[in-house]
């Protein structure tokens, strides 16, 4: 499957809507700022091979307290850019080159945030690369082929760059072809989970950081057409709440770190009951004090909030809010977490909603800035 028809195959993709294109915008900020900004400085991934084209790499700053983003300037040579993450140190970016047939992940040195430059690229060995993360050894980039259902494994050479693969661990589907969507260390550091949409399953691996390869322990495989897309660890550590793009549910798993297993206990849901239509969740995220779970729903244009139980083995839908755009592909907190930052793909739009710290629930749309086929945000 293309990157392109992966970023539609769940239906027609929608008009421009708000969407309008920023390049002028993003080139005259640029000039403009001689220096770093004292606000906080997030990435914008946008898909340049998609219509309308994005941009790829967009860097964007947020002063103080004011939630609304303000474009800086607009990286060249990163096409297709849609997963970032950074080195502990935060002096080196990592992103998703979501190319297809063959991907790449780009590497960037970001130690000024707001001016990053490009060390290179180096091949994902898949298509269509959509996520990433960086080992918890510091030493490899692991990488989700989405296209061709592999997870890679990047050295980190001197200076942050990325060398040649040490590993590509292939998924297959029982019932579909894989299609992996995730990687992400678990909270020890010690494990490795990579999530397969098509596979519907959950591996969970080890990475020998000598010799850069990894070990299957145990594959979850969920029912059938799930679809699951993301997982998020509760901050506790002993839970993991999954989101299934293909069925508008979350799964709670509970994790027991010392064994490296999964084991699922509960699914929830994440629209209100009598939805219909088109209900595609897609990013996941854990408020930081671990009373809140966030889910996008694509179709209903939401935000779900779930209260988090005592013991954090439970999820409670509490609310679904309008997230003002079309087709909110991601979600992500401001660092403070007051405010909701949601990439709506199909409208070209990154909307701001505030967050209320005692009940969790997001207000109404309080802004927003236009990138076309736009997918992700990251602060630095």
């Amino acid at each position: 499957m293309s990157g392109l028809s992966r970023r539609t195959f769940l239906g027609a993709a929608g008009g421009a809507g708000l969407a309008t294109a920023l390049g002028p915008q993003f080139a005259d900020a640029a000039t403009a700022l001689c220096r770093p900004s004292a606000g906080t400085t997030a990435y914008v991934g946008s898909y340049t091979s998609s219509p309308p084209a994005g941009h790829g790499l967009d860097v964007v700053t947020r002063a103080g307290s004011v939630p609304a983003l303000t474009p800086v300037r607009t990286v060249p040579g990163v096409p297709d850019a849609s997963w970032f993450d950074r080195s502990r140190d935060g002096r080196t970016l990592y992103v998703t080159d979501e190319g297809d047939p063959t991907g790449s992940v780009s590497a960037l040195d970001i130690s000024t945030v707001t001016s990053p430059k490009l060390l290179g690229r180096t091949s994902s060995k898949g298509s269509a690369p959509t996520h990433l993360c960086v080992h918890s050894s510091q030493e490899f980039v692991l990488a989700a082929n989405y296209g061709s259902g592999s997870v890679v494994v990047l050295p980190i050479q001197a200076g942050g760059g990325l060398g040649a693969a040490t590993d590509l661990q292939q998924h297959v589907g029982a019932e579909r072809a894989p299609h992996a969507h995730q990687v992400v260390n678990d909270p020890t550091g010690r494990w490795v989970l990579s999530v397969d949409l098509g596979a519907d399953s959950v591996y969970v691996s080890t990475l020998d950081a000598a010799t850069g390869k990894l070990a299957l322990h145990q594959q979850i495989t969920l029912p059938s057409g799930a679809g699951p897309r993301h997982l998020a660890f509760h901050p506790g550590g002993h839970y993991a709440y999954l989101a299934q793009e293909l069925r508008p549910e979350v799964t709670v798993l509970s994790w027991d770190a010392a064994a490296g297993r999964l084991t699922p206990i509960a699914v929830v849901p994440a629209v209100p009951a009598g939805s219909s239509g088109d209900l595609f969740p897609g990013e996941i995220a854990v408020s930081k004090d671990g009373r809140f779970a966030y889910a996008t729903v694509r179709g209903p244009n939401t935000i779900a909030t779930f209260s988090v139980s005592g013991d954090d083995s439970g999820l409670t839908l509490v609310s679904s809010v309008d997230t003002g755009g079309n087709w909110p592909r991601h979600l992500a907190l401001s660092p403070d977490e007051t405010w909701f930052y949601v990439a709506n793909q199909r409208s070209g739009t990154v909307t701001w909603l505030p967050r209320d710290a005692s009940t969790g629930r997001p207000g109404a749309v309080a802004g927003s800035l236009a990138v076309p086929s736009v997918n992700s945000v990251f602060f630095a």
